[in-house]
């Protein structure tokens, strides 16, 4: 039989002591070359150190294979120090297009970040916000009066959205989960689905007096006036999955629980 091909791998690992002394383990097992030489970065930590190694490594086109040595690992495989280069050798890959969200503040400044699962809008103060939604140009909600509201991915489906009560979104659907966060008005407002190629706008309403801070996995701006979200396909991150244990599989399963 063929001997499987030794991948060149670059180990990350993140500040929990359990994922250093796992990677200090699988260094000493399987060797580490640096990122930009690395045919398949492995990822040890849970899903949120995932979503910082895909932004960190975003433009090398490199996939990524997540070993959870956090708690939930959604975006994880399961952590075995034996046989990786055969797992490696068999993973199945899922490709994802992050969000692009610009945010323009009440300055005038204008932060622009990616986000994997979501943009969310929270508001900042005591107060509901009132949030103003335009779709490809058209308003389509005069008035949301909520805590917040976000726009997720497929793969971002599972995380903030599902909290919120939104929709579970197939990995391959060519759609955006649009969710509200505590509705005040219109209180049965249950959301809306979008296709992947919609053009999302938020305008607040009241920004002096309910203040809204935007967020895209975890990048923050404070005292936003107006959130501009869109894919990106240009943008390509790709992970990698046991066989049977994909993010398809995954979705369907929190379906059943």
């Amino acid at each position: 039989m063929a001997r499987s091909h030794k991948k060149a791998i670059a180990f990350l690992a993140s500040a929990a002591p359990v994922a250093i002394s796992a990677r200090a383990e699988l260094v000493d097992r399987y060797g580490d070359v640096p990122l930009h030489d690395a045919e398949v970065i492995v990822a040890l930590g849970g899903d949120g150190f995932m979503l910082e190694t895909l932004h960190a490594s975003q433009s090398l086109d490199t996939p990524v294979y997540g070993m959870n040595c956090g708690t939930v690992g959604f975006l994880m495989n399961a952590y075995a120090e034996d046989r990786l280069e055969e797992r490696l050798a068999v993973a199945g890959e899922e490709v994802l297009n992050p969000l692009m969200m610009r945010a323009t503040t009440v300055t005038g400044e204008v932060h622009e970040a990616l986000a994997i699962n979501e943009v969310s809008l929270l508001r900042a103060g005591p107060q509901a916000v009132r949030l103003r939604i335009s779709v490809d140009g058209r308003v389509r909600l005069e008035e949301l009066v909520c805590d917040g509201a976000l726009v997720a991915t497929p793969a971002g489906s599972t995380a903030y959205n599902y909290s919120a009560h939104g929709p579970i979104l197939p990995i391959g659907a060519d759609v955006l989960a649009l969710t509200a966060m505590a509705a005040f008005r219109p209180r049965r407002w249950r959301g809306a689905l979008l296709p992947k190629s919609a053009r999302v706008r938020f305008d607040v309403l009241d920004p002096a007096k309910r203040p809204v801070m935007a967020d895209a996995d975890a990048q923050s701006v404070r005292d936003v006036i107006s959130v501009e979200i869109r894919s990106e396909p240009d943008i390509r991150h790709r992970l990698l999955f046991d066989p049977g244990h994909g993010l398809e599989e995954r979705l369907i399963r929190e379906q059943f629980f």
